[in-house]
């Protein structure tokens, strides 16, 4: 892979993490993404065109507000770092194909919903809809193309009954332990993975979700009592399965 593509898709994906940040403070607050532009939230100034490169600019900063020297969250240029390698990680692995610009998307997606569930307890409709949606686009691509026959899109169908229907029985016995968005979200990547890599969406989600939630017990983070979302479980296990599925499941198997 040439080191110059690598560098690209890193840029890439800190450009999108930068947009990213704007979708996770804004959608739980029902804002418009567009407007107003990119401003401080503390002194609502504009930001300049300057104060916009991700990481260098927060770097330069110093972490704070050029107007009014209020301390910026140290999240924002994490996500950008984090997305701009998976991004790279992305093209590294799947090379300039229709598999990279799907996985891009979903990553892209997955980002946000893992935030906003850890921090709002909820996951937009949107997010879920945009995931089941790029899924489906490429399914037909790949169709289309004569990658995939037509009977393969049952496969795919499959993989979304058996994920979001699974949560959603695990929802109906519980009494609701499982909301809705954790429900439509593995449903959306269930159609994604199609029928081994839910299976195996759906062990690492539960893997994850309980050592992660005994660490944010140990860590003092969480309490006992206080509820603890699934959805970013579903997201760290959706990014695994992306990278390492097949081969977990071969392994598995063979």
């Amino acid at each position: 892979m040439d080191l110059l593509i690598l560098i690209y898709a890193f840029i890439l994906g800190t450009l999108i993490g930068s947009f990213l940040n704007v979708v996770v403070y804004r959608l739980p607050r029902e804002e418009s993404l567009s407007f107003p532009p990119s401003h401080c939230p503390t002194c609502k100034k504009r930001l300049k065109l300057y104060d916009l490169f991700p990481i260098i600019s927060y770097l330069g900063l110093r972490g704070k507000c050029r107007s009014c020297g209020s301390e910026i969250s140290i999240r924002y240029p994490i996500v950008e770092g984090i997305t701009g390698i998976l991004f790279l990680v992305t093209v590294y692995t799947f090379g300039l194909s229709l598999e990279t610009i799907q996985y891009m998307m979903i990553i892209g997606l997955l980002i946000p919903i893992f935030l906003i569930d850890y921090e709002h307890y909820i996951i937009p409709d949107g997010l879920n809809l945009g995931i089941f949606l790029v899924a489906v686009f490429i399914v037909l691509i790949q169709i289309i193309t004569g990658e995939k026959q037509w009977n393969e899109f049952l496969y795919h169908i499959l993989g979304m009954v058996i994920g979001g229907g699974f949560f959603l029985f695990i929802a109906m016995v519980t009494n609701g332990a499982m909301g809705g968005g954790d429900i439509k979200i593995m449903a959306a990547l269930g159609f994604l993975f199609g029928v081994k890599n839910t299976l195996l969406l759906v062990f690492l989600s539960f893997v994850l979700g309980g050592i992660l939630s005994i660490i944010l017990l140990l860590m003092k983070i969480k309490k006992r009592k206080d509820p603890i979302p699934f959805g970013p479980f579903i997201c760290l296990a959706a990014v695994i399965t992306i990278f390492w599925g097949n081969q977990i499941v071969e392994w598995y198997l063979f």
